[in-house]
């Protein structure tokens, strides 16, 4: 059986571990992040909603997650 490898990735200021060659999109929904109230941001970058499928995260990569909050 093959072990599964680790990286290590830094989420909103903290570091966390996860499964070597996640995808972004399956990474937010195993975070349960609603994408249509967020802003997504990787290593310094907005990365478009359509993309995250494509995207598979790297070690030390960077990710910050904006939350929209509406009020007035």
């Amino acid at each position: 059986m093959k072990k599964i490898k680790k990286i290590k990735i830094k989420l909103n200021g903290k570091f966390t571990t996860i499964n070597e060659n996640l995808s972004l999109s399956i990474f937010l929904k195993e975070l349960k992040i609603p994408l249509k109230k967020v802003a997504i941001e990787l290593n310094q970058e907005i990365i478009d909603k359509n993309n995250l499928k494509s995207i598979k995260l790297k070690n030390d990569d960077k990710i910050e997650i904006v939350h929209f909050i509406g009020g007035g």
